[in-house]
């Protein structure tokens, strides 16, 4: 995602130790990346809201884009072949 400044946004999070002073961990986050891996199993549907879609492959090995039963993930079709 580019920001109003046509930059990429990625945040590296320091966290410190109070006691020690010394740093715990490191986080660098890829928004870009992290958007992508959220939309993969989703469909938009307009203002701001996403449904759930089938996590099946068709047969022209293309993901499917029907919507989940209830309670799973994956469509009527490609359910009957999982069980």
């Amino acid at each position: 995602m580019n920001t109003r400044t046509k930059s990429k946004t990625n945040i590296i999070i320091n966290a410190i130790d109070t006691n020690n002073n010394t740093a715990l961990y490191k986080v660098n986050i890829n928004f870009d990346e992290a958007i992508q891996a959220w939309r993969a199993n989703k469909k938009h549907t307009g203002n701001g809201m996403y449904k759930y879609v089938c996590c099946g492959i068709t047969k022209t090995s293309k993901k499917c884009n029907r919507y989940p039963l209830t309670n799973f993930d994956y469509c009527k079709m490609h359910l009957k072949n999982k069980l």
